[in-house]
């Protein structure tokens, strides 16, 4: 786990903003079980155990599933199409649903690099999002 400064965006956040500004993931790490877990929970998800500590998440990852939603679920007001998908964050194996900023599903490749965004839906909602990480 990254060990840097996060400031979260209210109690109980999972998306925070590390030291040189970047978006990051908060997630719960157990030492009776020596794995991660999203989002942060008081008790290990997988022993039970309550030795969680929120961590920093990594960043980057590599896309394992993805597609495309073509309909805007009940109560959600920002633009479709928009990619989802579940990322495989590199270092730990964690993989997690979420938000994609690719909603052409032929634009994405099975292990392709991903890295972690910050995306601004309509009426002021900041949720997380990952998007291709292209080599500089």
């Amino acid at each position: 786990m990254a060990d840097e400064i996060v400031h979260a965006t209210g109690p109980g956040a999972w998306l925070g903003v590390a030291d040189d500004g970047a978006a990051t993931l908060l997630g719960g790490w157990s030492a009776s079980s020596g794995r991660a877990h999203f989002p942060p929970a008081t008790l290990c998800p997988y022993t039970g155990a309550d030795d969680v500590e929120v961590v920093v998440l990594p960043r980057q990852g590599t896309l394992w599933a993805w597609t495309a939603v073509t309909t805007a679920p009940p109560g959600y007001e920002g633009p479709v199409p928009y990619g989802f998908g579940i990322v495989e964050l590199t270092a730990i194996g964690l993989r997690l649903v979420t938000r994609l900023t690719v909603a052409e599903v032929d634009a994405l490749v099975f292990g392709q690099p991903m890295r972690l965004v910050v995306d601004d839906l309509p009426g002021g909602l900041t949720v997380w999002a990952f998007e291709p990480d292209e080599p500089e």
